[in-house]
């Protein structure tokens, strides 16, 4: 296992990385937002349970493979960019009911856990970021190797948790405010859709790049 000053190090470093917003939290703030703190939190955990099989990949040493082919990377990111821009269309869609004076369909606590598991399982770079910067802190001298990465991940993890965590409560609590307000609902699933259809936009364009 790591050392202790080791995981100190780590943690410091996993601490400033995870409290700089990335797509991951743009899509937790989204969710929290549109349909409370409690969606927003459940959200949260589908993305780490996405993080946690990045990890693993890491700690197998599946995600080297991932980095080294153009063609899985690409395949990937475009699967994950598609899926992206399908829950933004969605919710333009729910916005649309909305405008009409419908009710937009409701969004269960099991498929907010599932898109946010999806939405980090397709995004190869959190698995190409696993697999550069876990190694960095594991050494050989004190065991295996795979069992040391799977620790740190997790660790890396329960930060996120908390940090994710704590960016979900505070939108959730200014989307309750908005959601009074009718105009501001309805604003609110518009937006959403179009940041989710950015970020599979942007997910697809870097795709494009690495390809070239």
């Amino acid at each position: 296992m790591p050392s202790v000053s080791t995981l100190g190090v780590f943690a410091a470093a996993s601490l400033a990385l995870i409290a700089v917003p990335g797509p991951s939290v743009l899509y937790i703030v989204t969710r929290s937002i549109e349909h409370g703190r409690s969606a927003g939190l459940v959200s949260m955990l589908g993305v780490q349970a996405g993080a946690l099989v990045h990890v693993t990949a890491a700690a197998l040493g599946l995600s080297a493979l991932l980095a080294s082919s153009a063609v899985a990377f690409s395949a990937v990111t475009w699967v994950g960019g598609a899926y992206l821009v399908y829950l933004g269309i969605r919710r333009l869609r729910a916005g649309t009911l909305t405008d009409l004076g419908q009710n937009p369909p409701p969004v269960g606590r099991a498929a907010l856990f599932r898109q946010g598991a999806l939405v980090n399982v397709l995004n190869p770079k959190t698995a190409i970021f696993f697999l550069a910067f876990l190694p960095q802190f594991v050494d050989p001298a004190r065991g295996t190797p795979a069992l040391q990465a799977l620790a740190l991940g997790l660790c890396f993890i329960a930060i996120a948790i908390l940090s994710d965590g704590t960016y979900a409560l505070l939108a959730g609590s200014v989307g309750d405010r908005l959601r009074r307000n009718a105009a501001a609902a309805l604003r609110l699933e518009r937006v959403g859709g179009v940041l989710l259809i950015l970020l599979g936009a942007v997910a697809v364009l870097s795709g494009v790049r690495r390809t070239a």
